[in-house]
């Protein structure tokens, strides 16, 4: 299905009325095969010190064709400026309440992260979010993280993890840190609207 969307995309690109082509929680081969009808220009996925999944297949596929690499909620939906109590502060209506890396038989574990965060942020005088954010900035130059916020204070903060420098050392231990049973719990509820599940079926396997 999206390798026809990329076909109907292509012809916008051909006819003027658009002028690049991006994606959104692609898998690797969906990314592949998207970018052989027409380049790709840059794909959306999570990336932070709490989701690393996409660093095994997707980034790599990303760096291999050239395309742009749109990180959100590198600050782990809030988790990694505020910890566990942002949870107290959720709106009924907000849809965090609902994740499971959220879930109080989560939390507690997952709260070990932002605490070694912190005391790393303490040592190098800045916020855990703006180590978080420096992280990901760090990742490399085809990376840009796009952190959501509503409050110009946290706006002038995120754009102070600019002047955050990470030396490989520091690199590696923020990675040490968030290894794969640093937290627990998935992104969101079902992992239908993730690049887990948005592999393109085989042409061969569709029916008229």
């Amino acid at each position: 299905m999206l390798v026809i969307k990329a076909g109907e995309l292509k012809k916008l690109v051909e006819e003027g009325k658009i002028k690049y082509i991006g994606l959104s929680e692609a898998s690797a081969s969906t990314i592949r095969r998207a970018h052989a009808v027409h380049p790709i220009t840059a794909v959306q996925l999570e990336w932070s010190l709490w989701s690393r999944d996409v660093e095994e297949d997707i980034v790599p596929t990303c760096r291999e064709l050239g395309i742009g690499i749109v990180a959100y909620s590198p600050l782990g939906r809030g988790f990694l400026s505020s910890g566990a109590k942002m949870v107290e502060n959720l709106s009924d209506n907000d849809a965090r309440k609902n994740f499971p890396r959220f879930q109080p038989e989560n939390l507690e574990h997952n709260k070990i992260l932002y605490e070694r965060v912190s005391e790393i942020a303490t040592r190098k005088g800045c916020t855990p979010s703006q180590l978080a954010l420096a992280w990901v900035h760090h990742q490399g130059d085809d990376v840009c993280p796009i952190p959501g916020t509503t409050k110009i204070a946290n706006l002038n903060q995120n754009i102070g993890a600019l002047s955050v420098k990470l030396t490989p050392e520091e690199m590696a231990e923020l990675e040490s840190i968030a290894s794969a049973d640093a937290i627990k719990g998935d992104r969101y509820q079902s992992t239908t609207f993730t690049w887990k599940n948005s592999d393109t079926p085989p042409l061969a396997s569709w029916k008229a």
